[in-house]
């Protein structure tokens, strides 16, 4: 360890303890503990350190939201004056020695309480079983909180603490190490025989106090084993100590652990099953409810956890989960209620906040992808078809690799190298590549990344250290060109990154991660991060973090929302090097993760609004079951059935839009005729009409004109929930008293040639296009985010006093003024028509495309509705998809052949 990163964690964790500073009063500070420190450390050094510690002070945490059951009793405050925090103490300041902000320790204090308080009181003897989930975001620190959660619970008097986590050994290996540092405070995959040093093998919590040790059943090496833990009986039998396990979600796994359970009650050792049970079930969407796989694995492994819970006269069980669209919300079979669901949360559901530095959907999809133009981590992939095409067969050859994967690698050296530059040579930095089911074609892309990556070192070795050679080597050419295209604006020029990017990568290596190969290792590293391509696919897919990812190559076609979203393994947190990130994947996966990452946002806002109106988790449940997005995810888990698929979705408080429309031209002029119709009857029949920065807005439009123009609308099949019916449905239940009344309005730009062929100004909007599926018969606009209405829109009409309200308290809940169009909906007096021109156009870089000549030379119309919050939100409509039509549209799954092969242990 550095001297500077030394003296940074002993003054984070002074601070812990102290006052808050001044800016002044920091850099004091830090000068006192540095100059006893070392006193050769520069006053740049010092001021690094305080910059860095502002940072941190500077990152901020909501407190989350929580929705109870009925029943909640609180107990922990009651009790605290009776609970030691010997555990707790020691991982928090683990916490803080490994540079977690003050801020985000304290938040997940509070946040612990809260999980830990809606848990059985462990010292109330009488039976109980308690159900909930929390809901956090992909790699955002769920694991942290889960452990902190352990720490709490073993200090409450929890004795028996079971981590089910993924049904992958790299994952269950990665959380036991987690727990080892955080929880057990000894490295359980070295034997208990003592080092040199007279100790065990002491890590993290462990090296602040040894007593009270935890007893592992499971080590990093080795899941949990029957005749293992038959012969540690004796160390557990008093529960002087918590007793731990993580076990991996496999039905073999769990089949072992009850009959050791059971083997141990029935020889009368009952003291085991008396005791207070913690269940934590890690990607708790993931295989324990699930329909997606093997159904009747599925349910032997749901059906193992319940016989675990019952097999305690105490227990609880916590599902944690990234993905709120889980199928413990959403079942296909029409007849099943949710609160029935065995392993539904029904006494709580808590939604984590993530750190303000969080970089998670909503700053990649949302946030970072304009409406139009570049957008600022993502990247294309739309060359790989002749290489590597994204549907392949088993025994696909690769000869050679894409340009775009070719640009990837050379932008992961690159950023290797400014990251040296800035300090950072002592940390990983990885580049994941996930582009095939089948490990055996992982292999081969692994043996093409290995030998693009040795030409370019080859270069570097010969020709980097002279300017004149280096000018004339193709490879290092085109490394000058990526650095053109993306690093250019950074603090390095080009000459820095000349002189420096041979010694930073001449150790990068490529490893291959699956089930069949694992040579993904940082823990042998020396004073350098260790700089790494890892080449993968369901391994690299749930659970498992690449330490330091900053560049990503995704060649995926799934939709599903919970694959999806785990996938994302460029989630986390990136301080120091989030400028440097890119991440390549097909626009229409860019296109799928924009849709998720909205829809995931309204659920979690969802989920505060809930806790303020006192609903329960079986109404959270209901709200997700019935968001329009769940539409695709049931029909999805319908697909290769053949039939209709029938679901109830609910539109209040919802926003809608067609975010594909027709390319037939008599149809595209049909709804361009009911568009200028509508605006013609707005006009001649006086409506009031304001001017908007969004465009004209007419107010107090009677809900006939609406009915008129929707029941005249030929919508594309493709674009789901804009079919006419069951909107119209909706709209006939509400409409002599929540929509009686509406606001249309008409974007224009406020820059162009405007067109008052209509009798207002209008300048149509611009939006991209995707072009492969023009010459299917329709197409999809800004295809990277599959919507046409810009950010904000949705606060035309609602007064500016609702406006402010909404956003005052959208940045005190979340600690961000990136507000969401959903907190303006909730607020609407009356619903809002959007009608759009739209001047569709080829992506940028694209104008040559084969298909760009079908784009439509004039405006095509197309429309959204945001309806706001309805006083009858249970009220559904129904819409029926045919799930053979939405094979077509969406693909069939995308399932890992080593997901098949460990679901089949």
């Amino acid at each position: 360890m550095s001297t500077k990163i030394q003296v940074l964690n002993m003054v984070e964790s002074a601070l812990f303890v102290s006052p808050r500073k001044s800016e002044e009063e920091l850099r004091k500070f830090v000068t006192a503990i540095a100059m006893a420190t070392d006193p050769n450390l520069t006053q740049q050094d010092i001021e690094d350190i305080s910059r860095e510690i502002e940072y941190k002070q500077g990152i901020k945490i909501g407190l989350g939201a929580v929705v109870d059951g009925a029943e909640f009793k609180p107990w922990l405050d009651d009790a605290k004056s009776n609970i030691n925090p010997f555990y707790w103490k020691r991982y928090e300041k683990l916490l803080i020695n490994n540079g977690l902000p003050r801020d985000v320790v304290t938040a997940t204090d509070t946040v612990t309480d809260k999980i830990l308080s809606r848990l059985g009181n462990p010292n109330e003897h009488t039976p109980w079983d308690r159900r909930g989930m929390v809901v956090g975001h992909v790699q955002s620190g769920k694991t942290a909180n889960y452990t902190g959660l352990i720490c709490k619970a073993a200090d409450a008097g929890y004795r028996l603490i079971i981590v089910i986590a993924g049904i992958h050994n790299n994952l269950r290996n990665q959380t036991q190490a987690r727990i080892d540092e955080g929880f057990i405070g000894r490295d359980t995959g070295k034997n208990s025989d003592k080092n040199g040093n007279g100790s065990r093998h002491i890590i993290g919590v462990g090296n602040f106090d040894q007593n009270n040790t935890p007893v592992s059943l499971t080590n990093t090496l080795r899941d949990f084993n029957k005749d293992t833990a038959s012969t540690n009986t004796s160390e557990i039998d008093s529960y002087r100590v918590p007793v731990v396990l993580v076990i991996k979600k496999n039905h073999r796994t769990l089949k072992n652990l009850l009959e050791w359970l059971k083997d141990n009650s029935a020889r009368g050792d009952k003291e085991m099953i008396d005791q207070p049970m913690l269940l934590i079930d890690d990607e708790a969407d993931n295989a324990s409810i699930n329909t997606q796989y093997s159904n009747s694995l599925v349910t032997t492994i749901n059906g193992q956890i319940r016989d675990l819970l019952k097999m305690f006269h105490r227990s609880c069980y916590v599902g944690y989960t990234a993905t709120p669209f889980a199928n413990i919300f959403i079942d296909p079979d029409e007849e099943h209620e949710v609160h029935k669901e065995d392993l539904f949360p029904k006494n709580f559901i808590i939604g984590l906040d993530a750190p303000t530095n969080y970089f998670g959907p909503k700053k990649i999809f949302i946030d970072g992808l304009p409406d139009d133009g570049e957008a600022k981590w993502l990247r294309s992939i739309d060359d790989n078809e002749p290489l590597l095409p994204i549907k392949h067969k088993i025994d696909h050859d690769i000869s050679d690799l894409p340009s775009s994967l070719l640009t990837a690698i050379r932008s992961f050296l690159l950023s290797r190298t400014i990251r040296n530059l800035r300090g950072h040579s002592s940390s990983h930095c990885s580049m994941l590549v996930n582009a095939s089911r089948y490990t055996s074609i992982q292999g081969k892309i692994r043996n093409r990344i290995h030998e693009a990556l040795e030409r370019i070192q080859n270069s570097l070795r010969l020709n980097s250290n002279d300017v004149i050679r280096a000018s004339k080597d193709p490879e290092i050419s085109a490394l000058y060109n990526t650095w053109v295209s993306e690093y250019k604006d950074t603090e390095f020029d080009w000459s820095d990154i000349l002189d420096t990017i041979f010694d930073s990568i001449a150790s990068a290596k490529v490893v291959e991660v699956n089930s069949k190969a694992n040579d993904l290792d940082y823990s042998n590293s020396g004073e350098r991060g260790q700089t790494v391509i890892a080449v993968g696919g369901f391994s690299l897919s749930r659970g498992l973090t690449l330490e330091g990812l900053t560049i990503t190559w995704f060649l995926r076609n799934t939709m599903m929302y919970d694959t999806l979203m785990q996938m994302g393994r460029w989630f986390g947190y990136r301080n120091g090097y989030e400028d440097l990130c890119r991440i390549w994947m097909p626009d229409e996966a860019i296109g799928w993760y924009s849709f998720i990452a909205n829809a995931s946002e309204e659920l979690l806002i969802e989920l505060k609004t809930m806790e303020q109106a006192k609903s329960t988790p079986e109404d959270f449940g209901l709200s997700v079951r019935s968001h329009p997005a769940s539409l695709l995810v049931t029909a999805k888990n319908k697909m290769g059935s053949g039939k209709e698929v029938v679901t109830l979705v609910g539109l209040s408080n919802e926003f809608i839009e067609t975010s594909r429309v027709h390319t037939n031209n008599d149809v595209i002029q049909s709804n361009l005729d009911i568009g200028k119709n509508l605006i013609t009857r707005l006009k001649s029949e006086g409506f009031t009409k304001n001017h908007t920065k969004w465009g004209p807005l007419f107010t107090n439009i009677p809900v006939e004109l609406v009915d008129e123009f929707l029941a005249a609308w030929i919508n594309a099949p493709e674009s789901v929930l804009t079919e006419t019916s069951p909107v119209r449905a909706y709209i006939e239940l509400h409409k002599k008293d929540e929509l009686k009344y509406w606001d249309i309005l008409i974007p224009s730009l406020n820059k162009g040639v405007s067109n008052n062929t209509l009798g207002i100004e209008i300048n149509p909007v611009n939006r991209s296009v995707g072009l492969d599926e023009l010459s299917s018969g329709y197409m999809s606009f800004s295809g990277k985010k599959m919507r046409i209405a810009s950010r904000g829109i949705e606060k035309a009409g609602v007064s500016t006093s609702k406006s402010l309200s909404a956003e005052r308290k959208y940045e005190l809940d979340n600690k961000s003024s990136n507000f969401p169009d959903k907190i303006y909906r909730a607020e609407r007096d009356r619903a809002l028509l959007i009608i759009h021109f739209v001047k569709a156009k080829a992506p940028k870089g694209k104008e040559d495309h084969q298909n760009s000549h079908l784009i439509p030379e004039d405006p095509v119309l197309a429309w959204g509705i945001s309806l706001p919050r309805s006083k009858k939100p249970t009220e559904k409509v129904k819409y029926i998809v045919n799930s053979q039509r939405y094979t077509e549209l969406f693909g069939s799954d995308d399932i890992d052949e080593e997901m098949e092969d460990t679901l089949n242990e």
